[in-house]
């Protein structure tokens, strides 16, 4: 009896104790059995399955599955990682963790197919991501000893896509599914296309290797080599090798099926629509928790159009929005208590895993506590604060609009007056650069970074506000809804929403402590558009030359606070180099483009009573 008592007088201490240890391959080792598996498909073909299970067998767990084209690593029985799940706490809370090559990479058998299509009715696939989970989860249940019978999915980046896919047609052992910064479409919003214009640095860098093709089944050891650039200075590397013809013949023969891909279909068709995996998630059944950070260069889009496309096409769903002030994945990669130069007062990732991730698998997985968050929770930059809403974007934002106007101010009220614009040249062979200093690599800082190196350029537009007297929360979607003229017939549009921060501000950089943060410009959102996609992605119109034309670009969801004190500047300009690739301004295939077809630009921006141009946005 007394050492009963001892044992419960101390077991919150102990528990705090197991919460606190470090989790390193000892403990993984310590911990869990690992096998390694061929799962066979439903087709014949088998999938290299790493499967951690818990040394544990007092109780029945569940199993969590992590689908990915980036190595199970490592390969080995006897070879253990360092860490389980996304965060050394789901290691500890003992589940059945499952590691899969997808198909047609690393050691699986088959051929891989970048965001393999869906099966449909009019694509007869005998296969598919969802069906090889399907299977999957299928053979997992009924080989696997010890488990509950539940099954969990998450995975971010690629993994996030393969999370999406098990939504489709699920196994009716999954029961909740965590999509994080999924990649969902890689023509209008994520990765390797933003507006119908090709992200030039990241699609140059990630196919050189993950393209490459793979004659036999291989261990990340023999796996192919990244890119050396020896000069280290990207800017000059893709101005001195100008057109995508020359990077294709050059440096990508190898990887020819996804380049080859790009080029083939410039344009938003059948290739593109077939792998749009938003058009297919009907009839979702298990649990959703789709996360996503702000600042994520490579996937804001798809997190908010994932949970958007659930909500609109299953009524009666169970789906919730996580979005956070994070980079790429920084929800499980850091503190999340500042970005780049920016603070944000707390340890945002921790407050995440604890209150979100863990929470929502054990209580779908294990039938522990007691999960009930909102529909939306989101997490305000600028005023630092989690809030919670009924549906994002929120049903009570109000609509305004900050009209562009004379002498680089942004007002309220459009101009009474008639022809008014400002008028000046974008040359594509001096890009606008899309970070400050040397590029030797694409930032993930770049989201939320200083401005100021771009605010004095004379082929940057500049618009800002009075001195903010309150504060305003931006929240949701922005439309820039410009009027303008060009003597080319396209180009390419891309505006930027900076919170300008007061000449009197005592803030320091996250960083540096040398960093000047009086006038900083912070960039809250920045997005792209190909002109000639402003009325329709799949049918592009030229621009004629000297004609007043509408063209509205829309910025992805930002959710962020303009202090009292503060100001709201518009960026406007034509490239944004060498994160894009150049627009020749002219209409025309730009994977034949030439050398000499990048030519200059005059544009016009017109604010005047007829030709009001403008931002519009949402605020709380």
């Amino acid at each position: 009896m007394k050492r009963l008592l001892l044992l419960l007088l101390f077991f919150p201490l102990i528990t705090a104790h197991l919460l606190a240890q470090e989790v390193n391959e000892a403990y993984v080792r310590a911990h869990y059995d690992k096998i390694e598996e061929y799962i066979p498909m439903r087709d014949g073909t088998k999938l290299f399955t790493a499967i951690y299970i818990p040394k544990d067998k007092t109780i029945k767990h569940p199993i969590l599955l992590n689908r990915t084209p980036y190595t199970v690593a490592p390969y080995g029985q006897d070879k253990y990682k360092n860490s389980l799940g996304n965060f050394d706490k789901m290691a500890i809370a003992s589940y059945i963790f499952v590691y899969q090559d997808v198909r047609g990479k690393w050691m699986s058998e088959g051929t891989f197919e970048d965001i393999r299509p869906t099966r449909t009715k009019e694509n007869k696939l005998q296969i598919d991501e969802s069906t090889d989970t399907y299977d999957t989860i299928d053979w997992l249940i009924k080989n696997i000893k010890n488990n509950n019978g539940k099954v969990g999915m998450y995975g971010i980046s690629y993994p996030g896509f393969y999370a999406t896919t098990s939504l489709i047609g699920s196994h009716p052992a999954l029961k909740a599914v965590s999509p994080q910064a999924p990649v969902t479409d890689w023509f209008i919003g994520d990765d390797f296309h933003h507006g119908g214009a090709l992200f030039l640095i990241d699609a140059f860098r990630f196919m050189y290797t993950f393209d490459a093709p793979r004659p036999r089944p291989i261990t990340n050891e023999n796996g192919p080599k990244g890119f050396n650039l020896e000069s280290k200075d990207w800017y000059k590397f893709f101005l001195d090798h100008p057109t995508l013809g020359e990077l294709k013949s050059k440096y990508l023969n190898h990887t020819v099926k996804f380049w080859d891909n790009l080029a083939k279909h410039s344009t938003l068709d059948t290739f593109w629509t077939n792998r749009t995996i938003t058009h297919h998630l009907n009839a979702v059944k298990p649990a959703v928790m789709v996360v996503g950070g702000l600042f994520d260069a490579e996937d804001t889009y798809g997190a908010f159009e994932t949970y958007k496309q659930i909500e609109r096409r299953n009524p009666n769903n169970n789906n919730i929005l996580v979005m956070g002030p994070w980079f790429h994945g920084g929800w499980v990669r850091g503190k999340g208590d500042s970005f780049g130069d920016i603070r944000f007062d707390q340890s945002t990732s921790t407050y995440y895993q604890e209150t979100f991730e863990l929470p929502f698998f054990e209580y779908y997985l294990k039938g522990k506590g007691n999960f009930n968050p909102a529909e939306a929770n989101i997490f305000v930059t600028g005023s630092n604060e989690w809030k919670t809403f009924e549906q994002w974007p929120p049903q009570a934002g109000k609509e305004q609009s900050l009209y562009l106007n004379e002498n680089n101010k942004l007002t309220h009220t459009p101009n009474q007056e008639q022809n008014k614009y400002v008028e000046y040249v974008s040359d594509p062979q001096k890009p606008v650069p899309s970070q400050d200093g040397i590029i030797t690599n694409r930032t993930r800082e770049y989201m939320i970074a200083d401005q100021r190196f771009a605010a004095n350029r004379p082929d940057v537009m500049v618009f800002e506000t009075e001195v903010l007297s309150d504060d305003i929360t931006m929240a949701g979607p922005i439309l820039a809804d410009l009027h303008i003229s060009m003597t080319g017939t396209d180009a390419d549009f891309i505006v930027k929403i900076i919170d300008v921060y007061p000449d009197s501000s005592a803030a320091i950089s996250a960083i540096n402590k040398e960093t000047v943060m009086q006038n900083y410009q912070m960039l809250v959102r920045g997005e792209i558009l190909r002109g000639k996609f402003r009325n329709s992605f799949s049918v592009p119109e030229p621009f004629v030359p000297a004609q007043v034309t509408n063209v509205k670009v829309n910025l992805p969801d930002v959710a962020h606070t303009f202090k009292k004190g503060h100001k709201i500047m518009v960026q406007i300009q034509h490239s944004w180099f060498p994160l894009a690739d150049r627009n020749p301004n002219q209409f025309m295939d730009i994977y034949k483009a030439k050398a000499e077809d990048y030519i200059k630009n005059t544009h016009r921006i017109y604010f005047d009573q007829s030709k009001p141009s403008r931002i519009k946005f949402s605020t709380l």
